[in-house]
């Protein structure tokens, strides 16, 4: 039998796991592994991704000669990806004497259509071999074990709609790009010279429209002026810091601290309320990417990299997943004690003697479990493998799924406010009389500031005031954390690919993130801004959460791929058809940002 994974750490992780001992070999310079399992010879082997893409024809790829509108009535068809004709070799050389073929790519809508793709190519050297599915959701022996134990069938219709949005995709894509390149060298070739190009996504523009769209806000704001009092108040034999309201002119601010001079103070509002903080729901793959770029910085791509090979190592589970609901076969007590031998051991054994109650999301895809911790492992361990930033995201899912079972947070909210004459000053504190989950997640934990205990009625007196004055701030540069949120929110990507169109405005020099703030650069907000005033459905988000959710419904066998990729092209040929009567004042626009650039 034959056994195909995603990755060469896989493939020989499940010659470990079903074998116990195996050999590797290499075949057209690709390793492969040997070894017994239920007494018969099998062989694994790890692909690379995605080993097909698509593409048009050759005679469509001279985009000197083909008008570009030309591609929206084009049939696109499967090539070969160019890194990956080396695996294609291995694959059809080791398949094509195998009966049985075991699909173990990762379980969900990319390794589903990588699994097909394979299947494609062994057809072409043993169409008699029947496909086997398995899908697991961490590597380790336990999963692979059970997987391989009841195979399933390849899910086609998610594999229609993984090809349906990359054929789409591809055309759109294709289209726009070659129409603002080609716009562009026709108004002046000194301004792209051959062999760049302006590439236009249908997720990652709308991306960069979200990011340019703040960047507008903050560019057209203007500031207001206004005047707060700030005073230092003794009330309950503590000197408080507090402040007023904003007063819009400085007179309003100046007549009631003079008033307040001769007036005396007491407390109108006291205020000591419990609330509980509650943990966190179970961790997937967009909160990991955001919470990694808050709080510890690490870049959204990086941070599912960097996820993905401690999946393929055995310490998490699978980190592209929708699910923040821990499936009832989850055995949380098992994973406690998985991590006993680690720095988080004594937390994880506190929580093993009493019941387990986990936090709940609203989401459940079915298919993954919320991201967890699979294998202990200490700082030094996860280092030496993978890195500082490896131990870093490793230690954030360890702590974030002890912080599912762990109690809230219990916290005192605070507020006195106090008068003096017409002048109100207010202060906010906090009391925390239990810290609870915020022991093993210090990320969220907020700072105590503690008030004195007063009561209404009881006098105060103004020890020191003065008027400050202050603006109106714009709204700030959106972070890398918010983008995801909103992509989120439009449904532009998968969660497997978000972070992938957030790096690709970056690379194409669209945007940069810097201290994880996203900000566009001159080019990215030229190309924006011009595709917001002469072709807004192509940047608008909406848009793209529409197609997205047409795409959804082949998978759920409710709508045909074909009949759903051809209203795609016919409305985004509408898009390109009032676009190209704008090109030349688009190409102006960019021409003078691309020489300006040049110049610098």
């Amino acid at each position: 039998m034959l056994i195909v994974a995603e990755k060469r750490s896989v493939a020989q992780a499940i010659a470990k796991f079903l074998g116990g001992s195996y050999s590797q070999f290499k075949v057209a310079g690709v390793t492969a592994y040997r070894f017994k399992y239920n007494g018969s010879a099998a062989i694994s082997l790890g692909l690379s991704g995605h080993t097909l893409d698509f593409d048009f024809p050759q005679e469509l790829n001279n985009w000197s000669s083909v008008d570009p509108i030309r591609l929206f009535d084009e049939s696109v068809v499967l090539v070969p990806r160019d890194e990956a004709l080396k695996y294609l070799f291995a694959l059809r050389a080791l398949a094509k004497d195998q009966d049985v073929v075991y699909l173990a790519l990762d379980a969900d809508p990319e390794g589903e259509a990588i699994a097909y793709e394979a299947v494609l190519q062994i057809r072409i050297v043993n169409p008699s071999a029947r496909f086997k599915r398995v899908r697991f959701n961490a590597v380790t022996k336990k999963e692979i074990t059970r997987a391989f134990e009841r195979p399933a069938e390849l899910d086609l219709r998610t594999v229609e709609k993984v090809f349906a949005r990359m054929a789409s995709d591809l055309t759109v894509g294709a289209a726009f790009t070659r129409l603002l390149t080609l716009s562009v060298r026709e108004a002046d070739p000194r301004a792209l010279p051959f062999g760049k190009f302006l590439s236009y996504g249908p997720c990652q523009t709308p991306v960069l429209g979200l990011v340019v769209s703040r960047e507008l806000e903050r560019m057209n704001f203007k500031p207001e002026e206004y005047f707060v009092i700030k005073a230092v108040v003794e009330a309950g034999g503590r000197r408080l810091e507090m402040r007023s309201r904003p007063f819009r002119l400085r007179e309003e601010a100046e007549g009631a601290l003079a008033e307040a001079k001769r007036a005396p103070g007491r407390v109108v509002e006291a205020r000591y309320e419990r609330a509980e903080v509650k943990p966190p729901v179970p961790l997937d793959t967009v909160e990991l990417e955001r919470r990694a770029s808050k709080w510890l910085n690490i870049r959204a791509k990086a941070a599912l990299d960097i996820a993905e090979e401690l999946y393929r190592l055995g310490y998490i589970s699978y980190p592209r997943t929708e699910t923040t609901v821990y499936p009832p076969t989850l055995d949380l007590k098992a994973v406690l004690e998985e991590l006993a031998n680690t720095p988080f051991g004594e937390y994880a054994e506190r929580l093993s003697r009493g019941p387990l109650r986990p936090t709940r999301g609203n989401s459940d895809d079915k298919a993954h479990p919320p991201i967890h911790p699979t294998k202990g492992a200490d700082k030094r361990e996860v280092e030496a493998k993978l890195g500082a930033r490896a131990w870093r995201i490793y230690e954030l899912v360890v702590r974030h799924f002890l912080a599912t079972l762990s109690p809230p947070a219990v916290v005192e909210r605070q507020k006195i406010a106090v008068v003096f004459g017409p002048l109100a000053l207010e202060t906010d504190g906090r009391r925390i009389i239990s810290r609870g989950y915020w022991e093993i997640y210090p990320y969220e934990e907020e700072e105590e500031r503690p008030l004195p205990y007063v009561r209404k009625g009881d006098g105060v007196v103004l020890i020191s005031a003065k008027i400050e004055r202050r603006e109106t701030e714009p709204p700030p540069r959106m972070t890398e954390s918010e983008l995801l949120r909103l992509m989120r929110k439009y449904g532009i990507g998968t969660d497997a690919t978000m972070q992938d169109h957030i790096h690709t405005n970056v690379i194409r020099g669209y945007m940069k993130i810097t201290g994880g703030k996203c900000v566009p650069t001159p080019l990215g907000m030229s190309l924006a801004t011009a595709l917001m005033k002469h072709a807004k459905p192509i940047i608008d988000p909406e848009v793209r959460s529409k197609m997205e959710a047409a795409l959804q419904e082949i998978a759920a066998g409710r709508m045909d791929s074909v009949k759903v990729v051809a209203a795609i092209r016919e409305e985004f040929k509408k898009y390109y058809k009032a676009l190209e009567v704008k090109k030349a004042e688009i190409a102006k626009e960019l021409v003078d940002v691309l020489r300006g650039a040049q110049r610098d």
